[in-house]
């Protein structure tokens, strides 16, 4: 069982690594580091996969972990900046075809993680909000809630900047 439940996890990643990348491209806005995320969450995965209870939760399972990496490299990032002595310009490099609109990247950026983070996977990634609700760990209800209330948010942020 556990050597299928691995050969799962590596043909669910292999299949589904455009999408892993664009998120994770969502996040952290630059090649390098997004590359990096995937790898990361990648690498855990396939070292914890055993942890998995149902094979019909890889999906929620693997997103969540895509998440935190992402979380955690924009905490680390952010630490990063703060601490460089010799801060130095950095050029911003755009992955053609991962391009969002900037008012609505801004906006979003400006919203609560957990806000963030559903939004992303609801519109982005067109994940359910069952399934969105595995991957966060909030209650279904919970995850409606916030996603109303930040596109309510991002709504109203937008028209007043235009």
């Amino acid at each position: 069982m556990k050597q299928t439940l691995y050969e799962l996890l590596v043909s669910y990643i292999v299949e589904n690594q455009n999408k892993f990348y664009r998120v994770a491209y969502s996040y952290a806005r630059n090649q390098e580091d997004a590359l990096d995320i995937v790898q990361n969450a990648v690498c855990k995965a396939l070292e914890s996969y055993k942890n998995i209870r149902n094979a019909d939760a890889v999906k929620t399972w693997f997103y969540r972990i895509l998440i935190n990496e992402s979380l955690a490299a924009i905490k680390q990032r952010k630490k990063e900046l703060l601490s460089d002595d010799n801060p130095q310009k950095e050029e911003a490099y755009y992955e053609k075809g991962y391009e969002q609109q900037d008012d609505i990247k801004e906006e979003l950026d400006r919203l609560e993680e957990d806000i963030q983070t559903i939004i992303r996977l609801r519109f982005f990634e067109e994940l359910s909000l069952n399934e969105i609700s595995e991957i966060t760990g909030l209650n279904l209800n919970t995850v409606k809630t916030k996603l109303y209330r930040g596109l309510k948010l991002l709504r109203e942020n937008i028209q007043e900047v235009s």
